[in-house]
């Protein structure tokens, strides 16, 4: 009888933790309720003090206020080859459609590295110029604090771990960010349209 009440109860803490991971079972991944929650509960991101590919130093929300359009915002390092590549390439093809559709005054782009120790402002600078991006559209930036980095990464949901050989495995996604500093839409790579149209949409509306 022992056994059995042992085994309903844990089958029940189990339901409930799943139901907790899935908001209440309408996702089954946590990168999907990460999703669903920045439509139906935006919240700010955390704040960082961020240094440029100029070497400019400023705090992200300060930054994003300033600047007053909505960002498309992905986080990166400069040595990585492999999902940073794809990120790459559909930034530039963002930066493409941005001109194309006439969005430069509502729609900006920010790549964060989350590599300050190896790109410090002359690489991102570097991997700018590569990435053929324009100043005026796109942005690269990493933590001037180390220390910042941390809550950074996890109010965006992003997941950095080493991987032993020098390098990092890490989750990637398109967030839409607006000027008050809220994120409000994150789109899985490839749907970088859907980005740029929920990031005009949200322009046009003024949501802060």
């Amino acid at each position: 009888m022992r056994t059995a009440v042992a085994v309903v109860v844990f089958a029940v803490l189990a339901l409930a933790a799943f139901a907790g991971m899935t908001d209440g079972f309408r996702v089954v991944t946590s990168d999907s309720a990460r999703r669903l929650a920045a439509v139906e509960r935006p919240v700010a991101v955390a704040d960082a003090a961020l240094v440029d590919a100029s070497g400019g130093v400023r705090a992200l929300h300060a930054n994003l206020a300033d600047d007053g359009r909505i960002a498309i915002v992905d986080f990166i390092y400069t040595r990585c080859d492999s999902i940073c590549t794809v990120l790459g390439n559909e930034f530039q093809q963002l930066q493409r459609e941005i001109v194309a559709q006439g969005l430069q005054d509502r729609v900006r782009l920010l790549t964060i590295s989350f590599d300050p120790a190896h790109d410090d402002p002359a690489t991102l600078a570097g991997y700018a110029k590569r990435m053929t991006a324009d100043p005026a559209l796109w942005r690269f930036a990493t933590a001037a604090d180390p220390d910042e980095l941390a809550p950074l990464l996890a109010s965006f949901g992003i997941v950095v771990i080493p991987d032993g050989i020098g390098g990092y495995v890490h989750n990637a996604a398109l967030h839409v960010v607006t000027a008050g500093g809220r994120l409000v839409r994150i789109h899985d790579l490839g749907n970088f349209r859907q980005a740029l149209y929920d990031a005009a949409g949200l322009a046009g509306g003024a949501r802060g």
